[in-house]
């Protein structure tokens, strides 16, 4: 999982020795951190839904046996199940919980459709499946922005303060006073740029563009290799420059640049999840990085135990980890759906019953094999270290 966040670096500052967290702490925590997002995931599926004249049957908090349930007054079965690691809402229409279509409606007249899912306009359906991810993005993006304009942000330029001695910036021939303005025809604007660049590219060979005295040079640098303990035990590997920037400024924001910061650093973070997962499938990274459920609820507890500004800030980045994951082109999650509505927009037609099942067959043996992976793969880096 990532380890890092949008917390300012003084709301971190903690006694060296942290005891690890009890296991009912750890439960607590790992619930309060998934109830809460998957309740607004599955939230902005069934408000769209509505927003649309969709009938919702079903509205599920996790999986399996129901504890719990409350039909209110449109019909839709409100329910609390067992196993607390997903949800869905099942809308007229849908054949199963993986919003299969009802084969039974293949068929169907227009008057028959009115009210389902399959009923609904293509690009209707295509904003009720996005509606769930963007509520995730959308809990990122706040949270964040409250962070900035309580703490502020980092308002550094990107001028080098000094090199690290023998650090790639410095055996590449960059010295104190050099403005950073590129790294692999990136642009960087701040210092705090040049961190979300240089971290997720350890043991990489990127170009760095830099201005000195009004002239433009090029290195070739190959990045270092950090690794990180932290005080938990939790190891992370990290991309490293070698420089520093000296004193930390920190800028005070309004509401509307706190938004904006938000909405920025959210698709920062997402877009170093999208370069992680591909990294690990090429091999530049270890599988075992990946983590399922159960690493999830460790850091659930070792935030939580740190405090609530740190739980709530490991909160902004699950919630954007779910909405990376849930637009991933896989059947059975929101992105496999989303790539149905691209393929039926370019045929003019939706895709076959029969397809579309070989499909969602597919999606969930992938989904079914890579959660038994990740989960295995906790379990190593818990007890067989």
């Amino acid at each position: 999982m990532p380890k890092r966040g949008a917390v300012p670096a003084r709301c971190w500052s903690l006694p060296d020795l942290i005891e690890t967290p009890s296991l009912l702490l750890t439960l607590a925590a790992f619930l309060l951190l998934l109830g809460p997002l998957i309740v607004l995931h599955e939230l902005g599926h069934y408000y769209a839904g509505r927003l649309f004249g969709v009938r919702a049957k079903t509205f599920s908090i996790g999986m399996g046996k129901e504890l719990w349930h409350r039909i209110d007054k449109r019909g839709t079965r409100w329910r609390i199940a067992a196993i607390p690691l997903g949800g869905y809402v099942l809308f007229a229409g849908d054949a199963d919980a993986s919003s299969k279509p009802d084969p039974a409606l293949e068929n169907a007249t227009a008057e028959e459709l009115k009210g389902t899912f399959p009923g609904a306009a293509l690009w209707q359906r295509t904003l009720i499946v996005l509606a769930g991810p963007m509520a995730n993005l959308l809990v990122a993006v706040v949270t964040i922005a409250a962070f900035a304009m309580a703490y502020g942000v980092p308002s550094n330029p990107s001028v080098i303060g000094g090199c690290a001695e023998k650090s790639p910036a410095q055996l590449a021939g960059m010295q104190q006073g050099d403005r950073i303005v590129s790294i692999d025809s990136t642009r960087i604007d701040s210092f705090e740029d040049i961190a979300d660049k240089v971290m997720i590219y350890p043991n990489k060979l990127v170009s760095v563009t830099v201005e000195r005295s009004g002239r433009t040079l090029t290195y070739p640098v190959t990045l270092a290799e950090r690794v990180v303990t932290d005080r938990f035990g939790n190891v992370g590997r990290f991309g490293m420059l070698g420089v520093s920037n000296g004193k930390m400024e920190i800028a005070q924001v309004g509401p509307i640049d706190a938004v904006r910061y938000g909405f920025v650093k959210s698709i920062t973070i997402a877009k170093s999840m999208a370069i992680g997962l591909k990294q690990i499938i090429a091999g530049e990274r270890s599988v075992k990085e990946m983590g399922g459920p159960i690493k999830i609820a460790k850091y659930s507890g070792e935030r939580l135990s740190m405090g609530w500004l740190a739980f709530v800030d490991f909160a902004a980045l699950i919630s954007i980890n779910l909405a990376f994951i849930n637009l991933l082109p896989i059947p059975t999650l929101d992105g496999g759906h989303l790539a149905f509505y691209a393929a039926e927009a370019v045929r003019r037609k939706p895709l076959g019953i029969r397809s579309q099942e070989w499909a969602f067959r597919t999606g969930l043996a992938l989904v079914l094999g890579v959660a038994v992976f990740v989960t295995f793969n906790d379990v190593a880096s818990l007890f067989f270290k």
